[in-house]
């Protein structure tokens, strides 16, 4: 769950005085306000998991590998999901330079293993977050992808119900969503030499 403040400032043209012994009292109520209006949109804070699969790998081995994930620099968490992609048969797979800007992080083809989708543009945000990824980063992420190209957002976090819904929103281009344990399960599955 993000928090954030939010403040609002009106101009008048004969401001009013608050005695000083008001001021908590009125910042008190101005704050309860702004987080009863903030829950109109409950999704944005609720965060969807994915639902573990009989005979997968138990959640501790996916913290493990998730947490080894989250030991990583930002830059060597890009670099790892270049090679993984690699790993997994992507082609052309090219690490974009490192900028901190929330852009696109690593471009790659789809490989011949999967022949209905060959030689597609894949355009990867790789998100080394704890907290979980909003409709905002996946919009962003949309506007940022080239002409044609399909968008990905891999995260050792989670989404939030509003990141869900915006990535297969009708009318818009579908964005692939990888949370941190489905990106794990994938990592322990793909036997990838990832030291854990």
């Amino acid at each position: 769950m993000r928090r954030v403040w939010l403040f609002e400032f009106r101009v008048h043209a004969e401001p009013g005085t608050i005695p000083i012994e008001f001021d908590a009292r009125l910042a008190e109520e101005l704050l309860t306000a702004s987080r009863l209006a903030a829950r109109e949109i409950p999704e944005d804070n609720e965060i969807v998991q994915e639902v573990k699969e009989e005979g997968a790998a138990t959640m501790e081995e996916l913290e493990v590998i998730r947490r080894t994930m989250m030991g990583l620099a930002p830059r060597q968490f890009e670099l790892f999901v270049g090679d993984f992609l690699q790993h997994c048969g992507y082609d052309d797979v090219c690490v974009t330079r490192y900028s901190a800007d929330g852009g696109i992080d690593v471009n790659a083809t789809v490989g011949s293993r999967i022949w209905v989708f060959e030689r597609t543009l894949v355009q990867v945000q790789a998100k080394r977050w704890l907290h979980s990824v909003g409709r905002k980063e996946v919009a962003e992420l949309r506007g940022s992808l080239k002409p044609f190209a399909g968008g990905v957002i891999l995260t050792t976090g989670h989404f939030s119900r509003a990141a869900v819904n915006e990535a297969s929103e009708e009318g818009k281009n579908p964005i692939g969503l990888v949370d941190g344990i489905k990106l794990s399960r994938v990592v322990l599955e793909s036997k990838f030499g990832f030291s854990v």
